[in-house]
């Protein structure tokens, strides 16, 4: 093993090919020697949402060149490269194949260890590419696809305390920003209309606030978004509807992370509580600032990664790539696409109309 490990990464879940290769450093905090992605936010522009089959053609199209700049920025050679780490789930089946088996054959024809990742995963350790966080620490992870509150413990040892019942917190923000004719993607966006709005112009619910733990639910929130988008007409209202719709976030957001803060020290009885927000919605400076405010009061210390690894990147992968490397955690190559793979595989199943909490 070398004194520095270099690990490639490779992502492609869902509409972003992406490449990076990281080294580890004896500071702690591995160096990004290159962080690649390319977007597909033309090829879906049209349609209002990601289409799998021309986001898997589009992966195809460019998989081989975004890693082979990956390789150039970063330079070195390619078989500097001690490990080959790639998504392998959660996400869309199609588009994970394309990166899984790109990734094996690299591998293969390189002969190095082939280490499979899991998504979810890459974003918890992404802050691990800036800071030096010590297990076990508070996760809320949310996203496009997931909103979870987990107890990290350590490497591939994770306990869900809170999630979603139904959407994800970014698709709420997508829904909502189509809803408001703002173009794909657009949730991202809401947070700039909301800035030029009356946060307390509508009054919007607040499903299970007061039940469930920290598990949380966007779909009646969505729902009377939609009512309400239906009877505006002018761009006033917009604005004053984004404005609603980011604060009642931030306020689910708030009063969810209080309970999570009991649940986990519950838990763990540590004195010194680390509470890591990761994923694409963690880019959001308004929920950062609030979850920021609350995390002070109850004595917790908030990281985010940096803003450009907030989103889908190869580098978060090549993190947890790293972390397996140095335990010699690898995989064969006889590994299988798992769209469905979750951190806490003993968490109990909540989605659906028929939930009791």
């Amino acid at each position: 093993m070398n004194k520095k490990p270099i690990i490639l990464g490779i992502e492609t879940s869902c509409d972003e090919t992406a490449a990076a290769i990281i080294q580890d450093d004896n500071s702690g905090i591995p160096k990004i020697l290159s962080n690649i992605v390319s977007s597909q936010f033309d090829v879906h522009k049209e349609f209002g949402g990601v289409v799998p089959e021309l986001a898997a053609r589009s992966h195809i199209e460019k998989i081989d060149l975004i890693t082979n700049k990956a390789i150039k920025e970063s330079k070195i050679k390619i078989t500097d490269i001690d490990a080959v780490a790639v998504t392998g789930g959660p996400g869309l089946v199609v588009c994970l194949s394309v990166g899984l088996n790109f990734a094996k054959a690299l591998s293969l024809s390189i002969n190095k260890p082939f280490i499979a990742v899991n998504h979810l995963e890459g974003h918890a350790l992404s802050p691990k590419l800036n800071f030096k966080i010590d297990y076990p620490y508070l996760l809320l992870l949310i996203s496009g696809g997931h909103t979870q509150y987990l107890s990290v413990n350590g490497l591939s040892n994770y306990e869900r305390i809170g999630t979603t019942i139904d959407d994800a917190l970014g698709e709420a923000f997508d829904k909502t920003a189509k809803l408001l004719g703002i173009e794909f993607p657009g949730g991202p966006k809401i947070e700039e209309f909301a800035k030029k709005g009356d946060c307390n112009k509508f009054q919007l619910p607040k499903p299970i606030l007061n039940k469930g733990g920290c598990n949380l639910s966007f779909a009646g929130l969505k729902t009377a978004v939609l009512k309400i988008a239906k009877n505006i007409n002018n761009e006033k209202d917009k604005y004053n509807l984004a404005a609603s719709f980011q604060k009642t976030i931030e306020d689910i957001l708030c009063k969810k992370t209080k309970i999570a803060f009991k649940e986990f020290v519950k838990k763990t009885k540590i004195k010194d509580n680390t509470f890591v927000i990761a994923g694409g919605v963690a880019a959001n400076k308004g929920i950062r600032g609030k979850l920021e405010v609350i995390s002070k009061k109850n004595n917790f210390k908030t990281i985010f990664p940096e803003l450009k690894l907030c989103s889908d990147n190869a580098a978060m992968i090549a993190m947890a790539g790293l972390e397996k490397f140095k335990l010699n955690k690898f995989d064969n190559l006889n590994f299988q696409v798992n769209p469905r793979w979750a951190l806490d595989e003993n968490a109990k199943f909540l989605k659906g109309s028929g939930v009791k909490l």
